[in-house]
């Protein structure tokens, strides 16, 4: 078992990225391209407790702010399981944190994420 508590720093600024450009389109009022990159910060950073649980906060803040109760509801749950399973690193790669996709199920890894994930040795 692999025990992962630190984000390597150039992934790091791989996932600080996606959600600066979560927080620009936010402020332009882009919501589906805002989801889209809290989206790809959860694929990046779903291995390290800290930036897993992070994402699934924003998302639930995301989903209080649209009045989305199921989005609301997935994110409680995710946010009580992911951070521990960020840590033994048991999560599935690929998948994009919101609740309209089953926790468990692993998706295909966008190609220039899977470079990043792979360039880091977290994929």
């Amino acid at each position: 078992m692999k025990i992962k508590t630190v984000i390597p720093d150039g992934l790091k600024k791989h996932y600080n990225k996606e959600l600066e450009l979560y927080r620009i389109s936010l402020l332009k009022g882009d919501l589906s391209k805002a989801w889209h990159h809290l989206e790809r910060s959860h694929i990046l950073g779903q291995s390290y407790p800290y930036e897993h649980s992070y994402s699934h906060w924003l998302m639930l803040k995301f989903g209080l702010r649209h009045k989305n109760l199921k989005e609301v509801l997935g994110q409680i749950l995710r946010l009580a399981v992911g951070g521990w399973k960020s840590f033994i690193d048991h999560v599935p790669t690929g998948n994009t944190g919101g609740s309209d996709v089953p926790p468990l199920k692993r998706m295909k890894l966008p190609l220039d994420l899977e470079k990043v994930l792979t360039k880091y040795n977290a994929a």
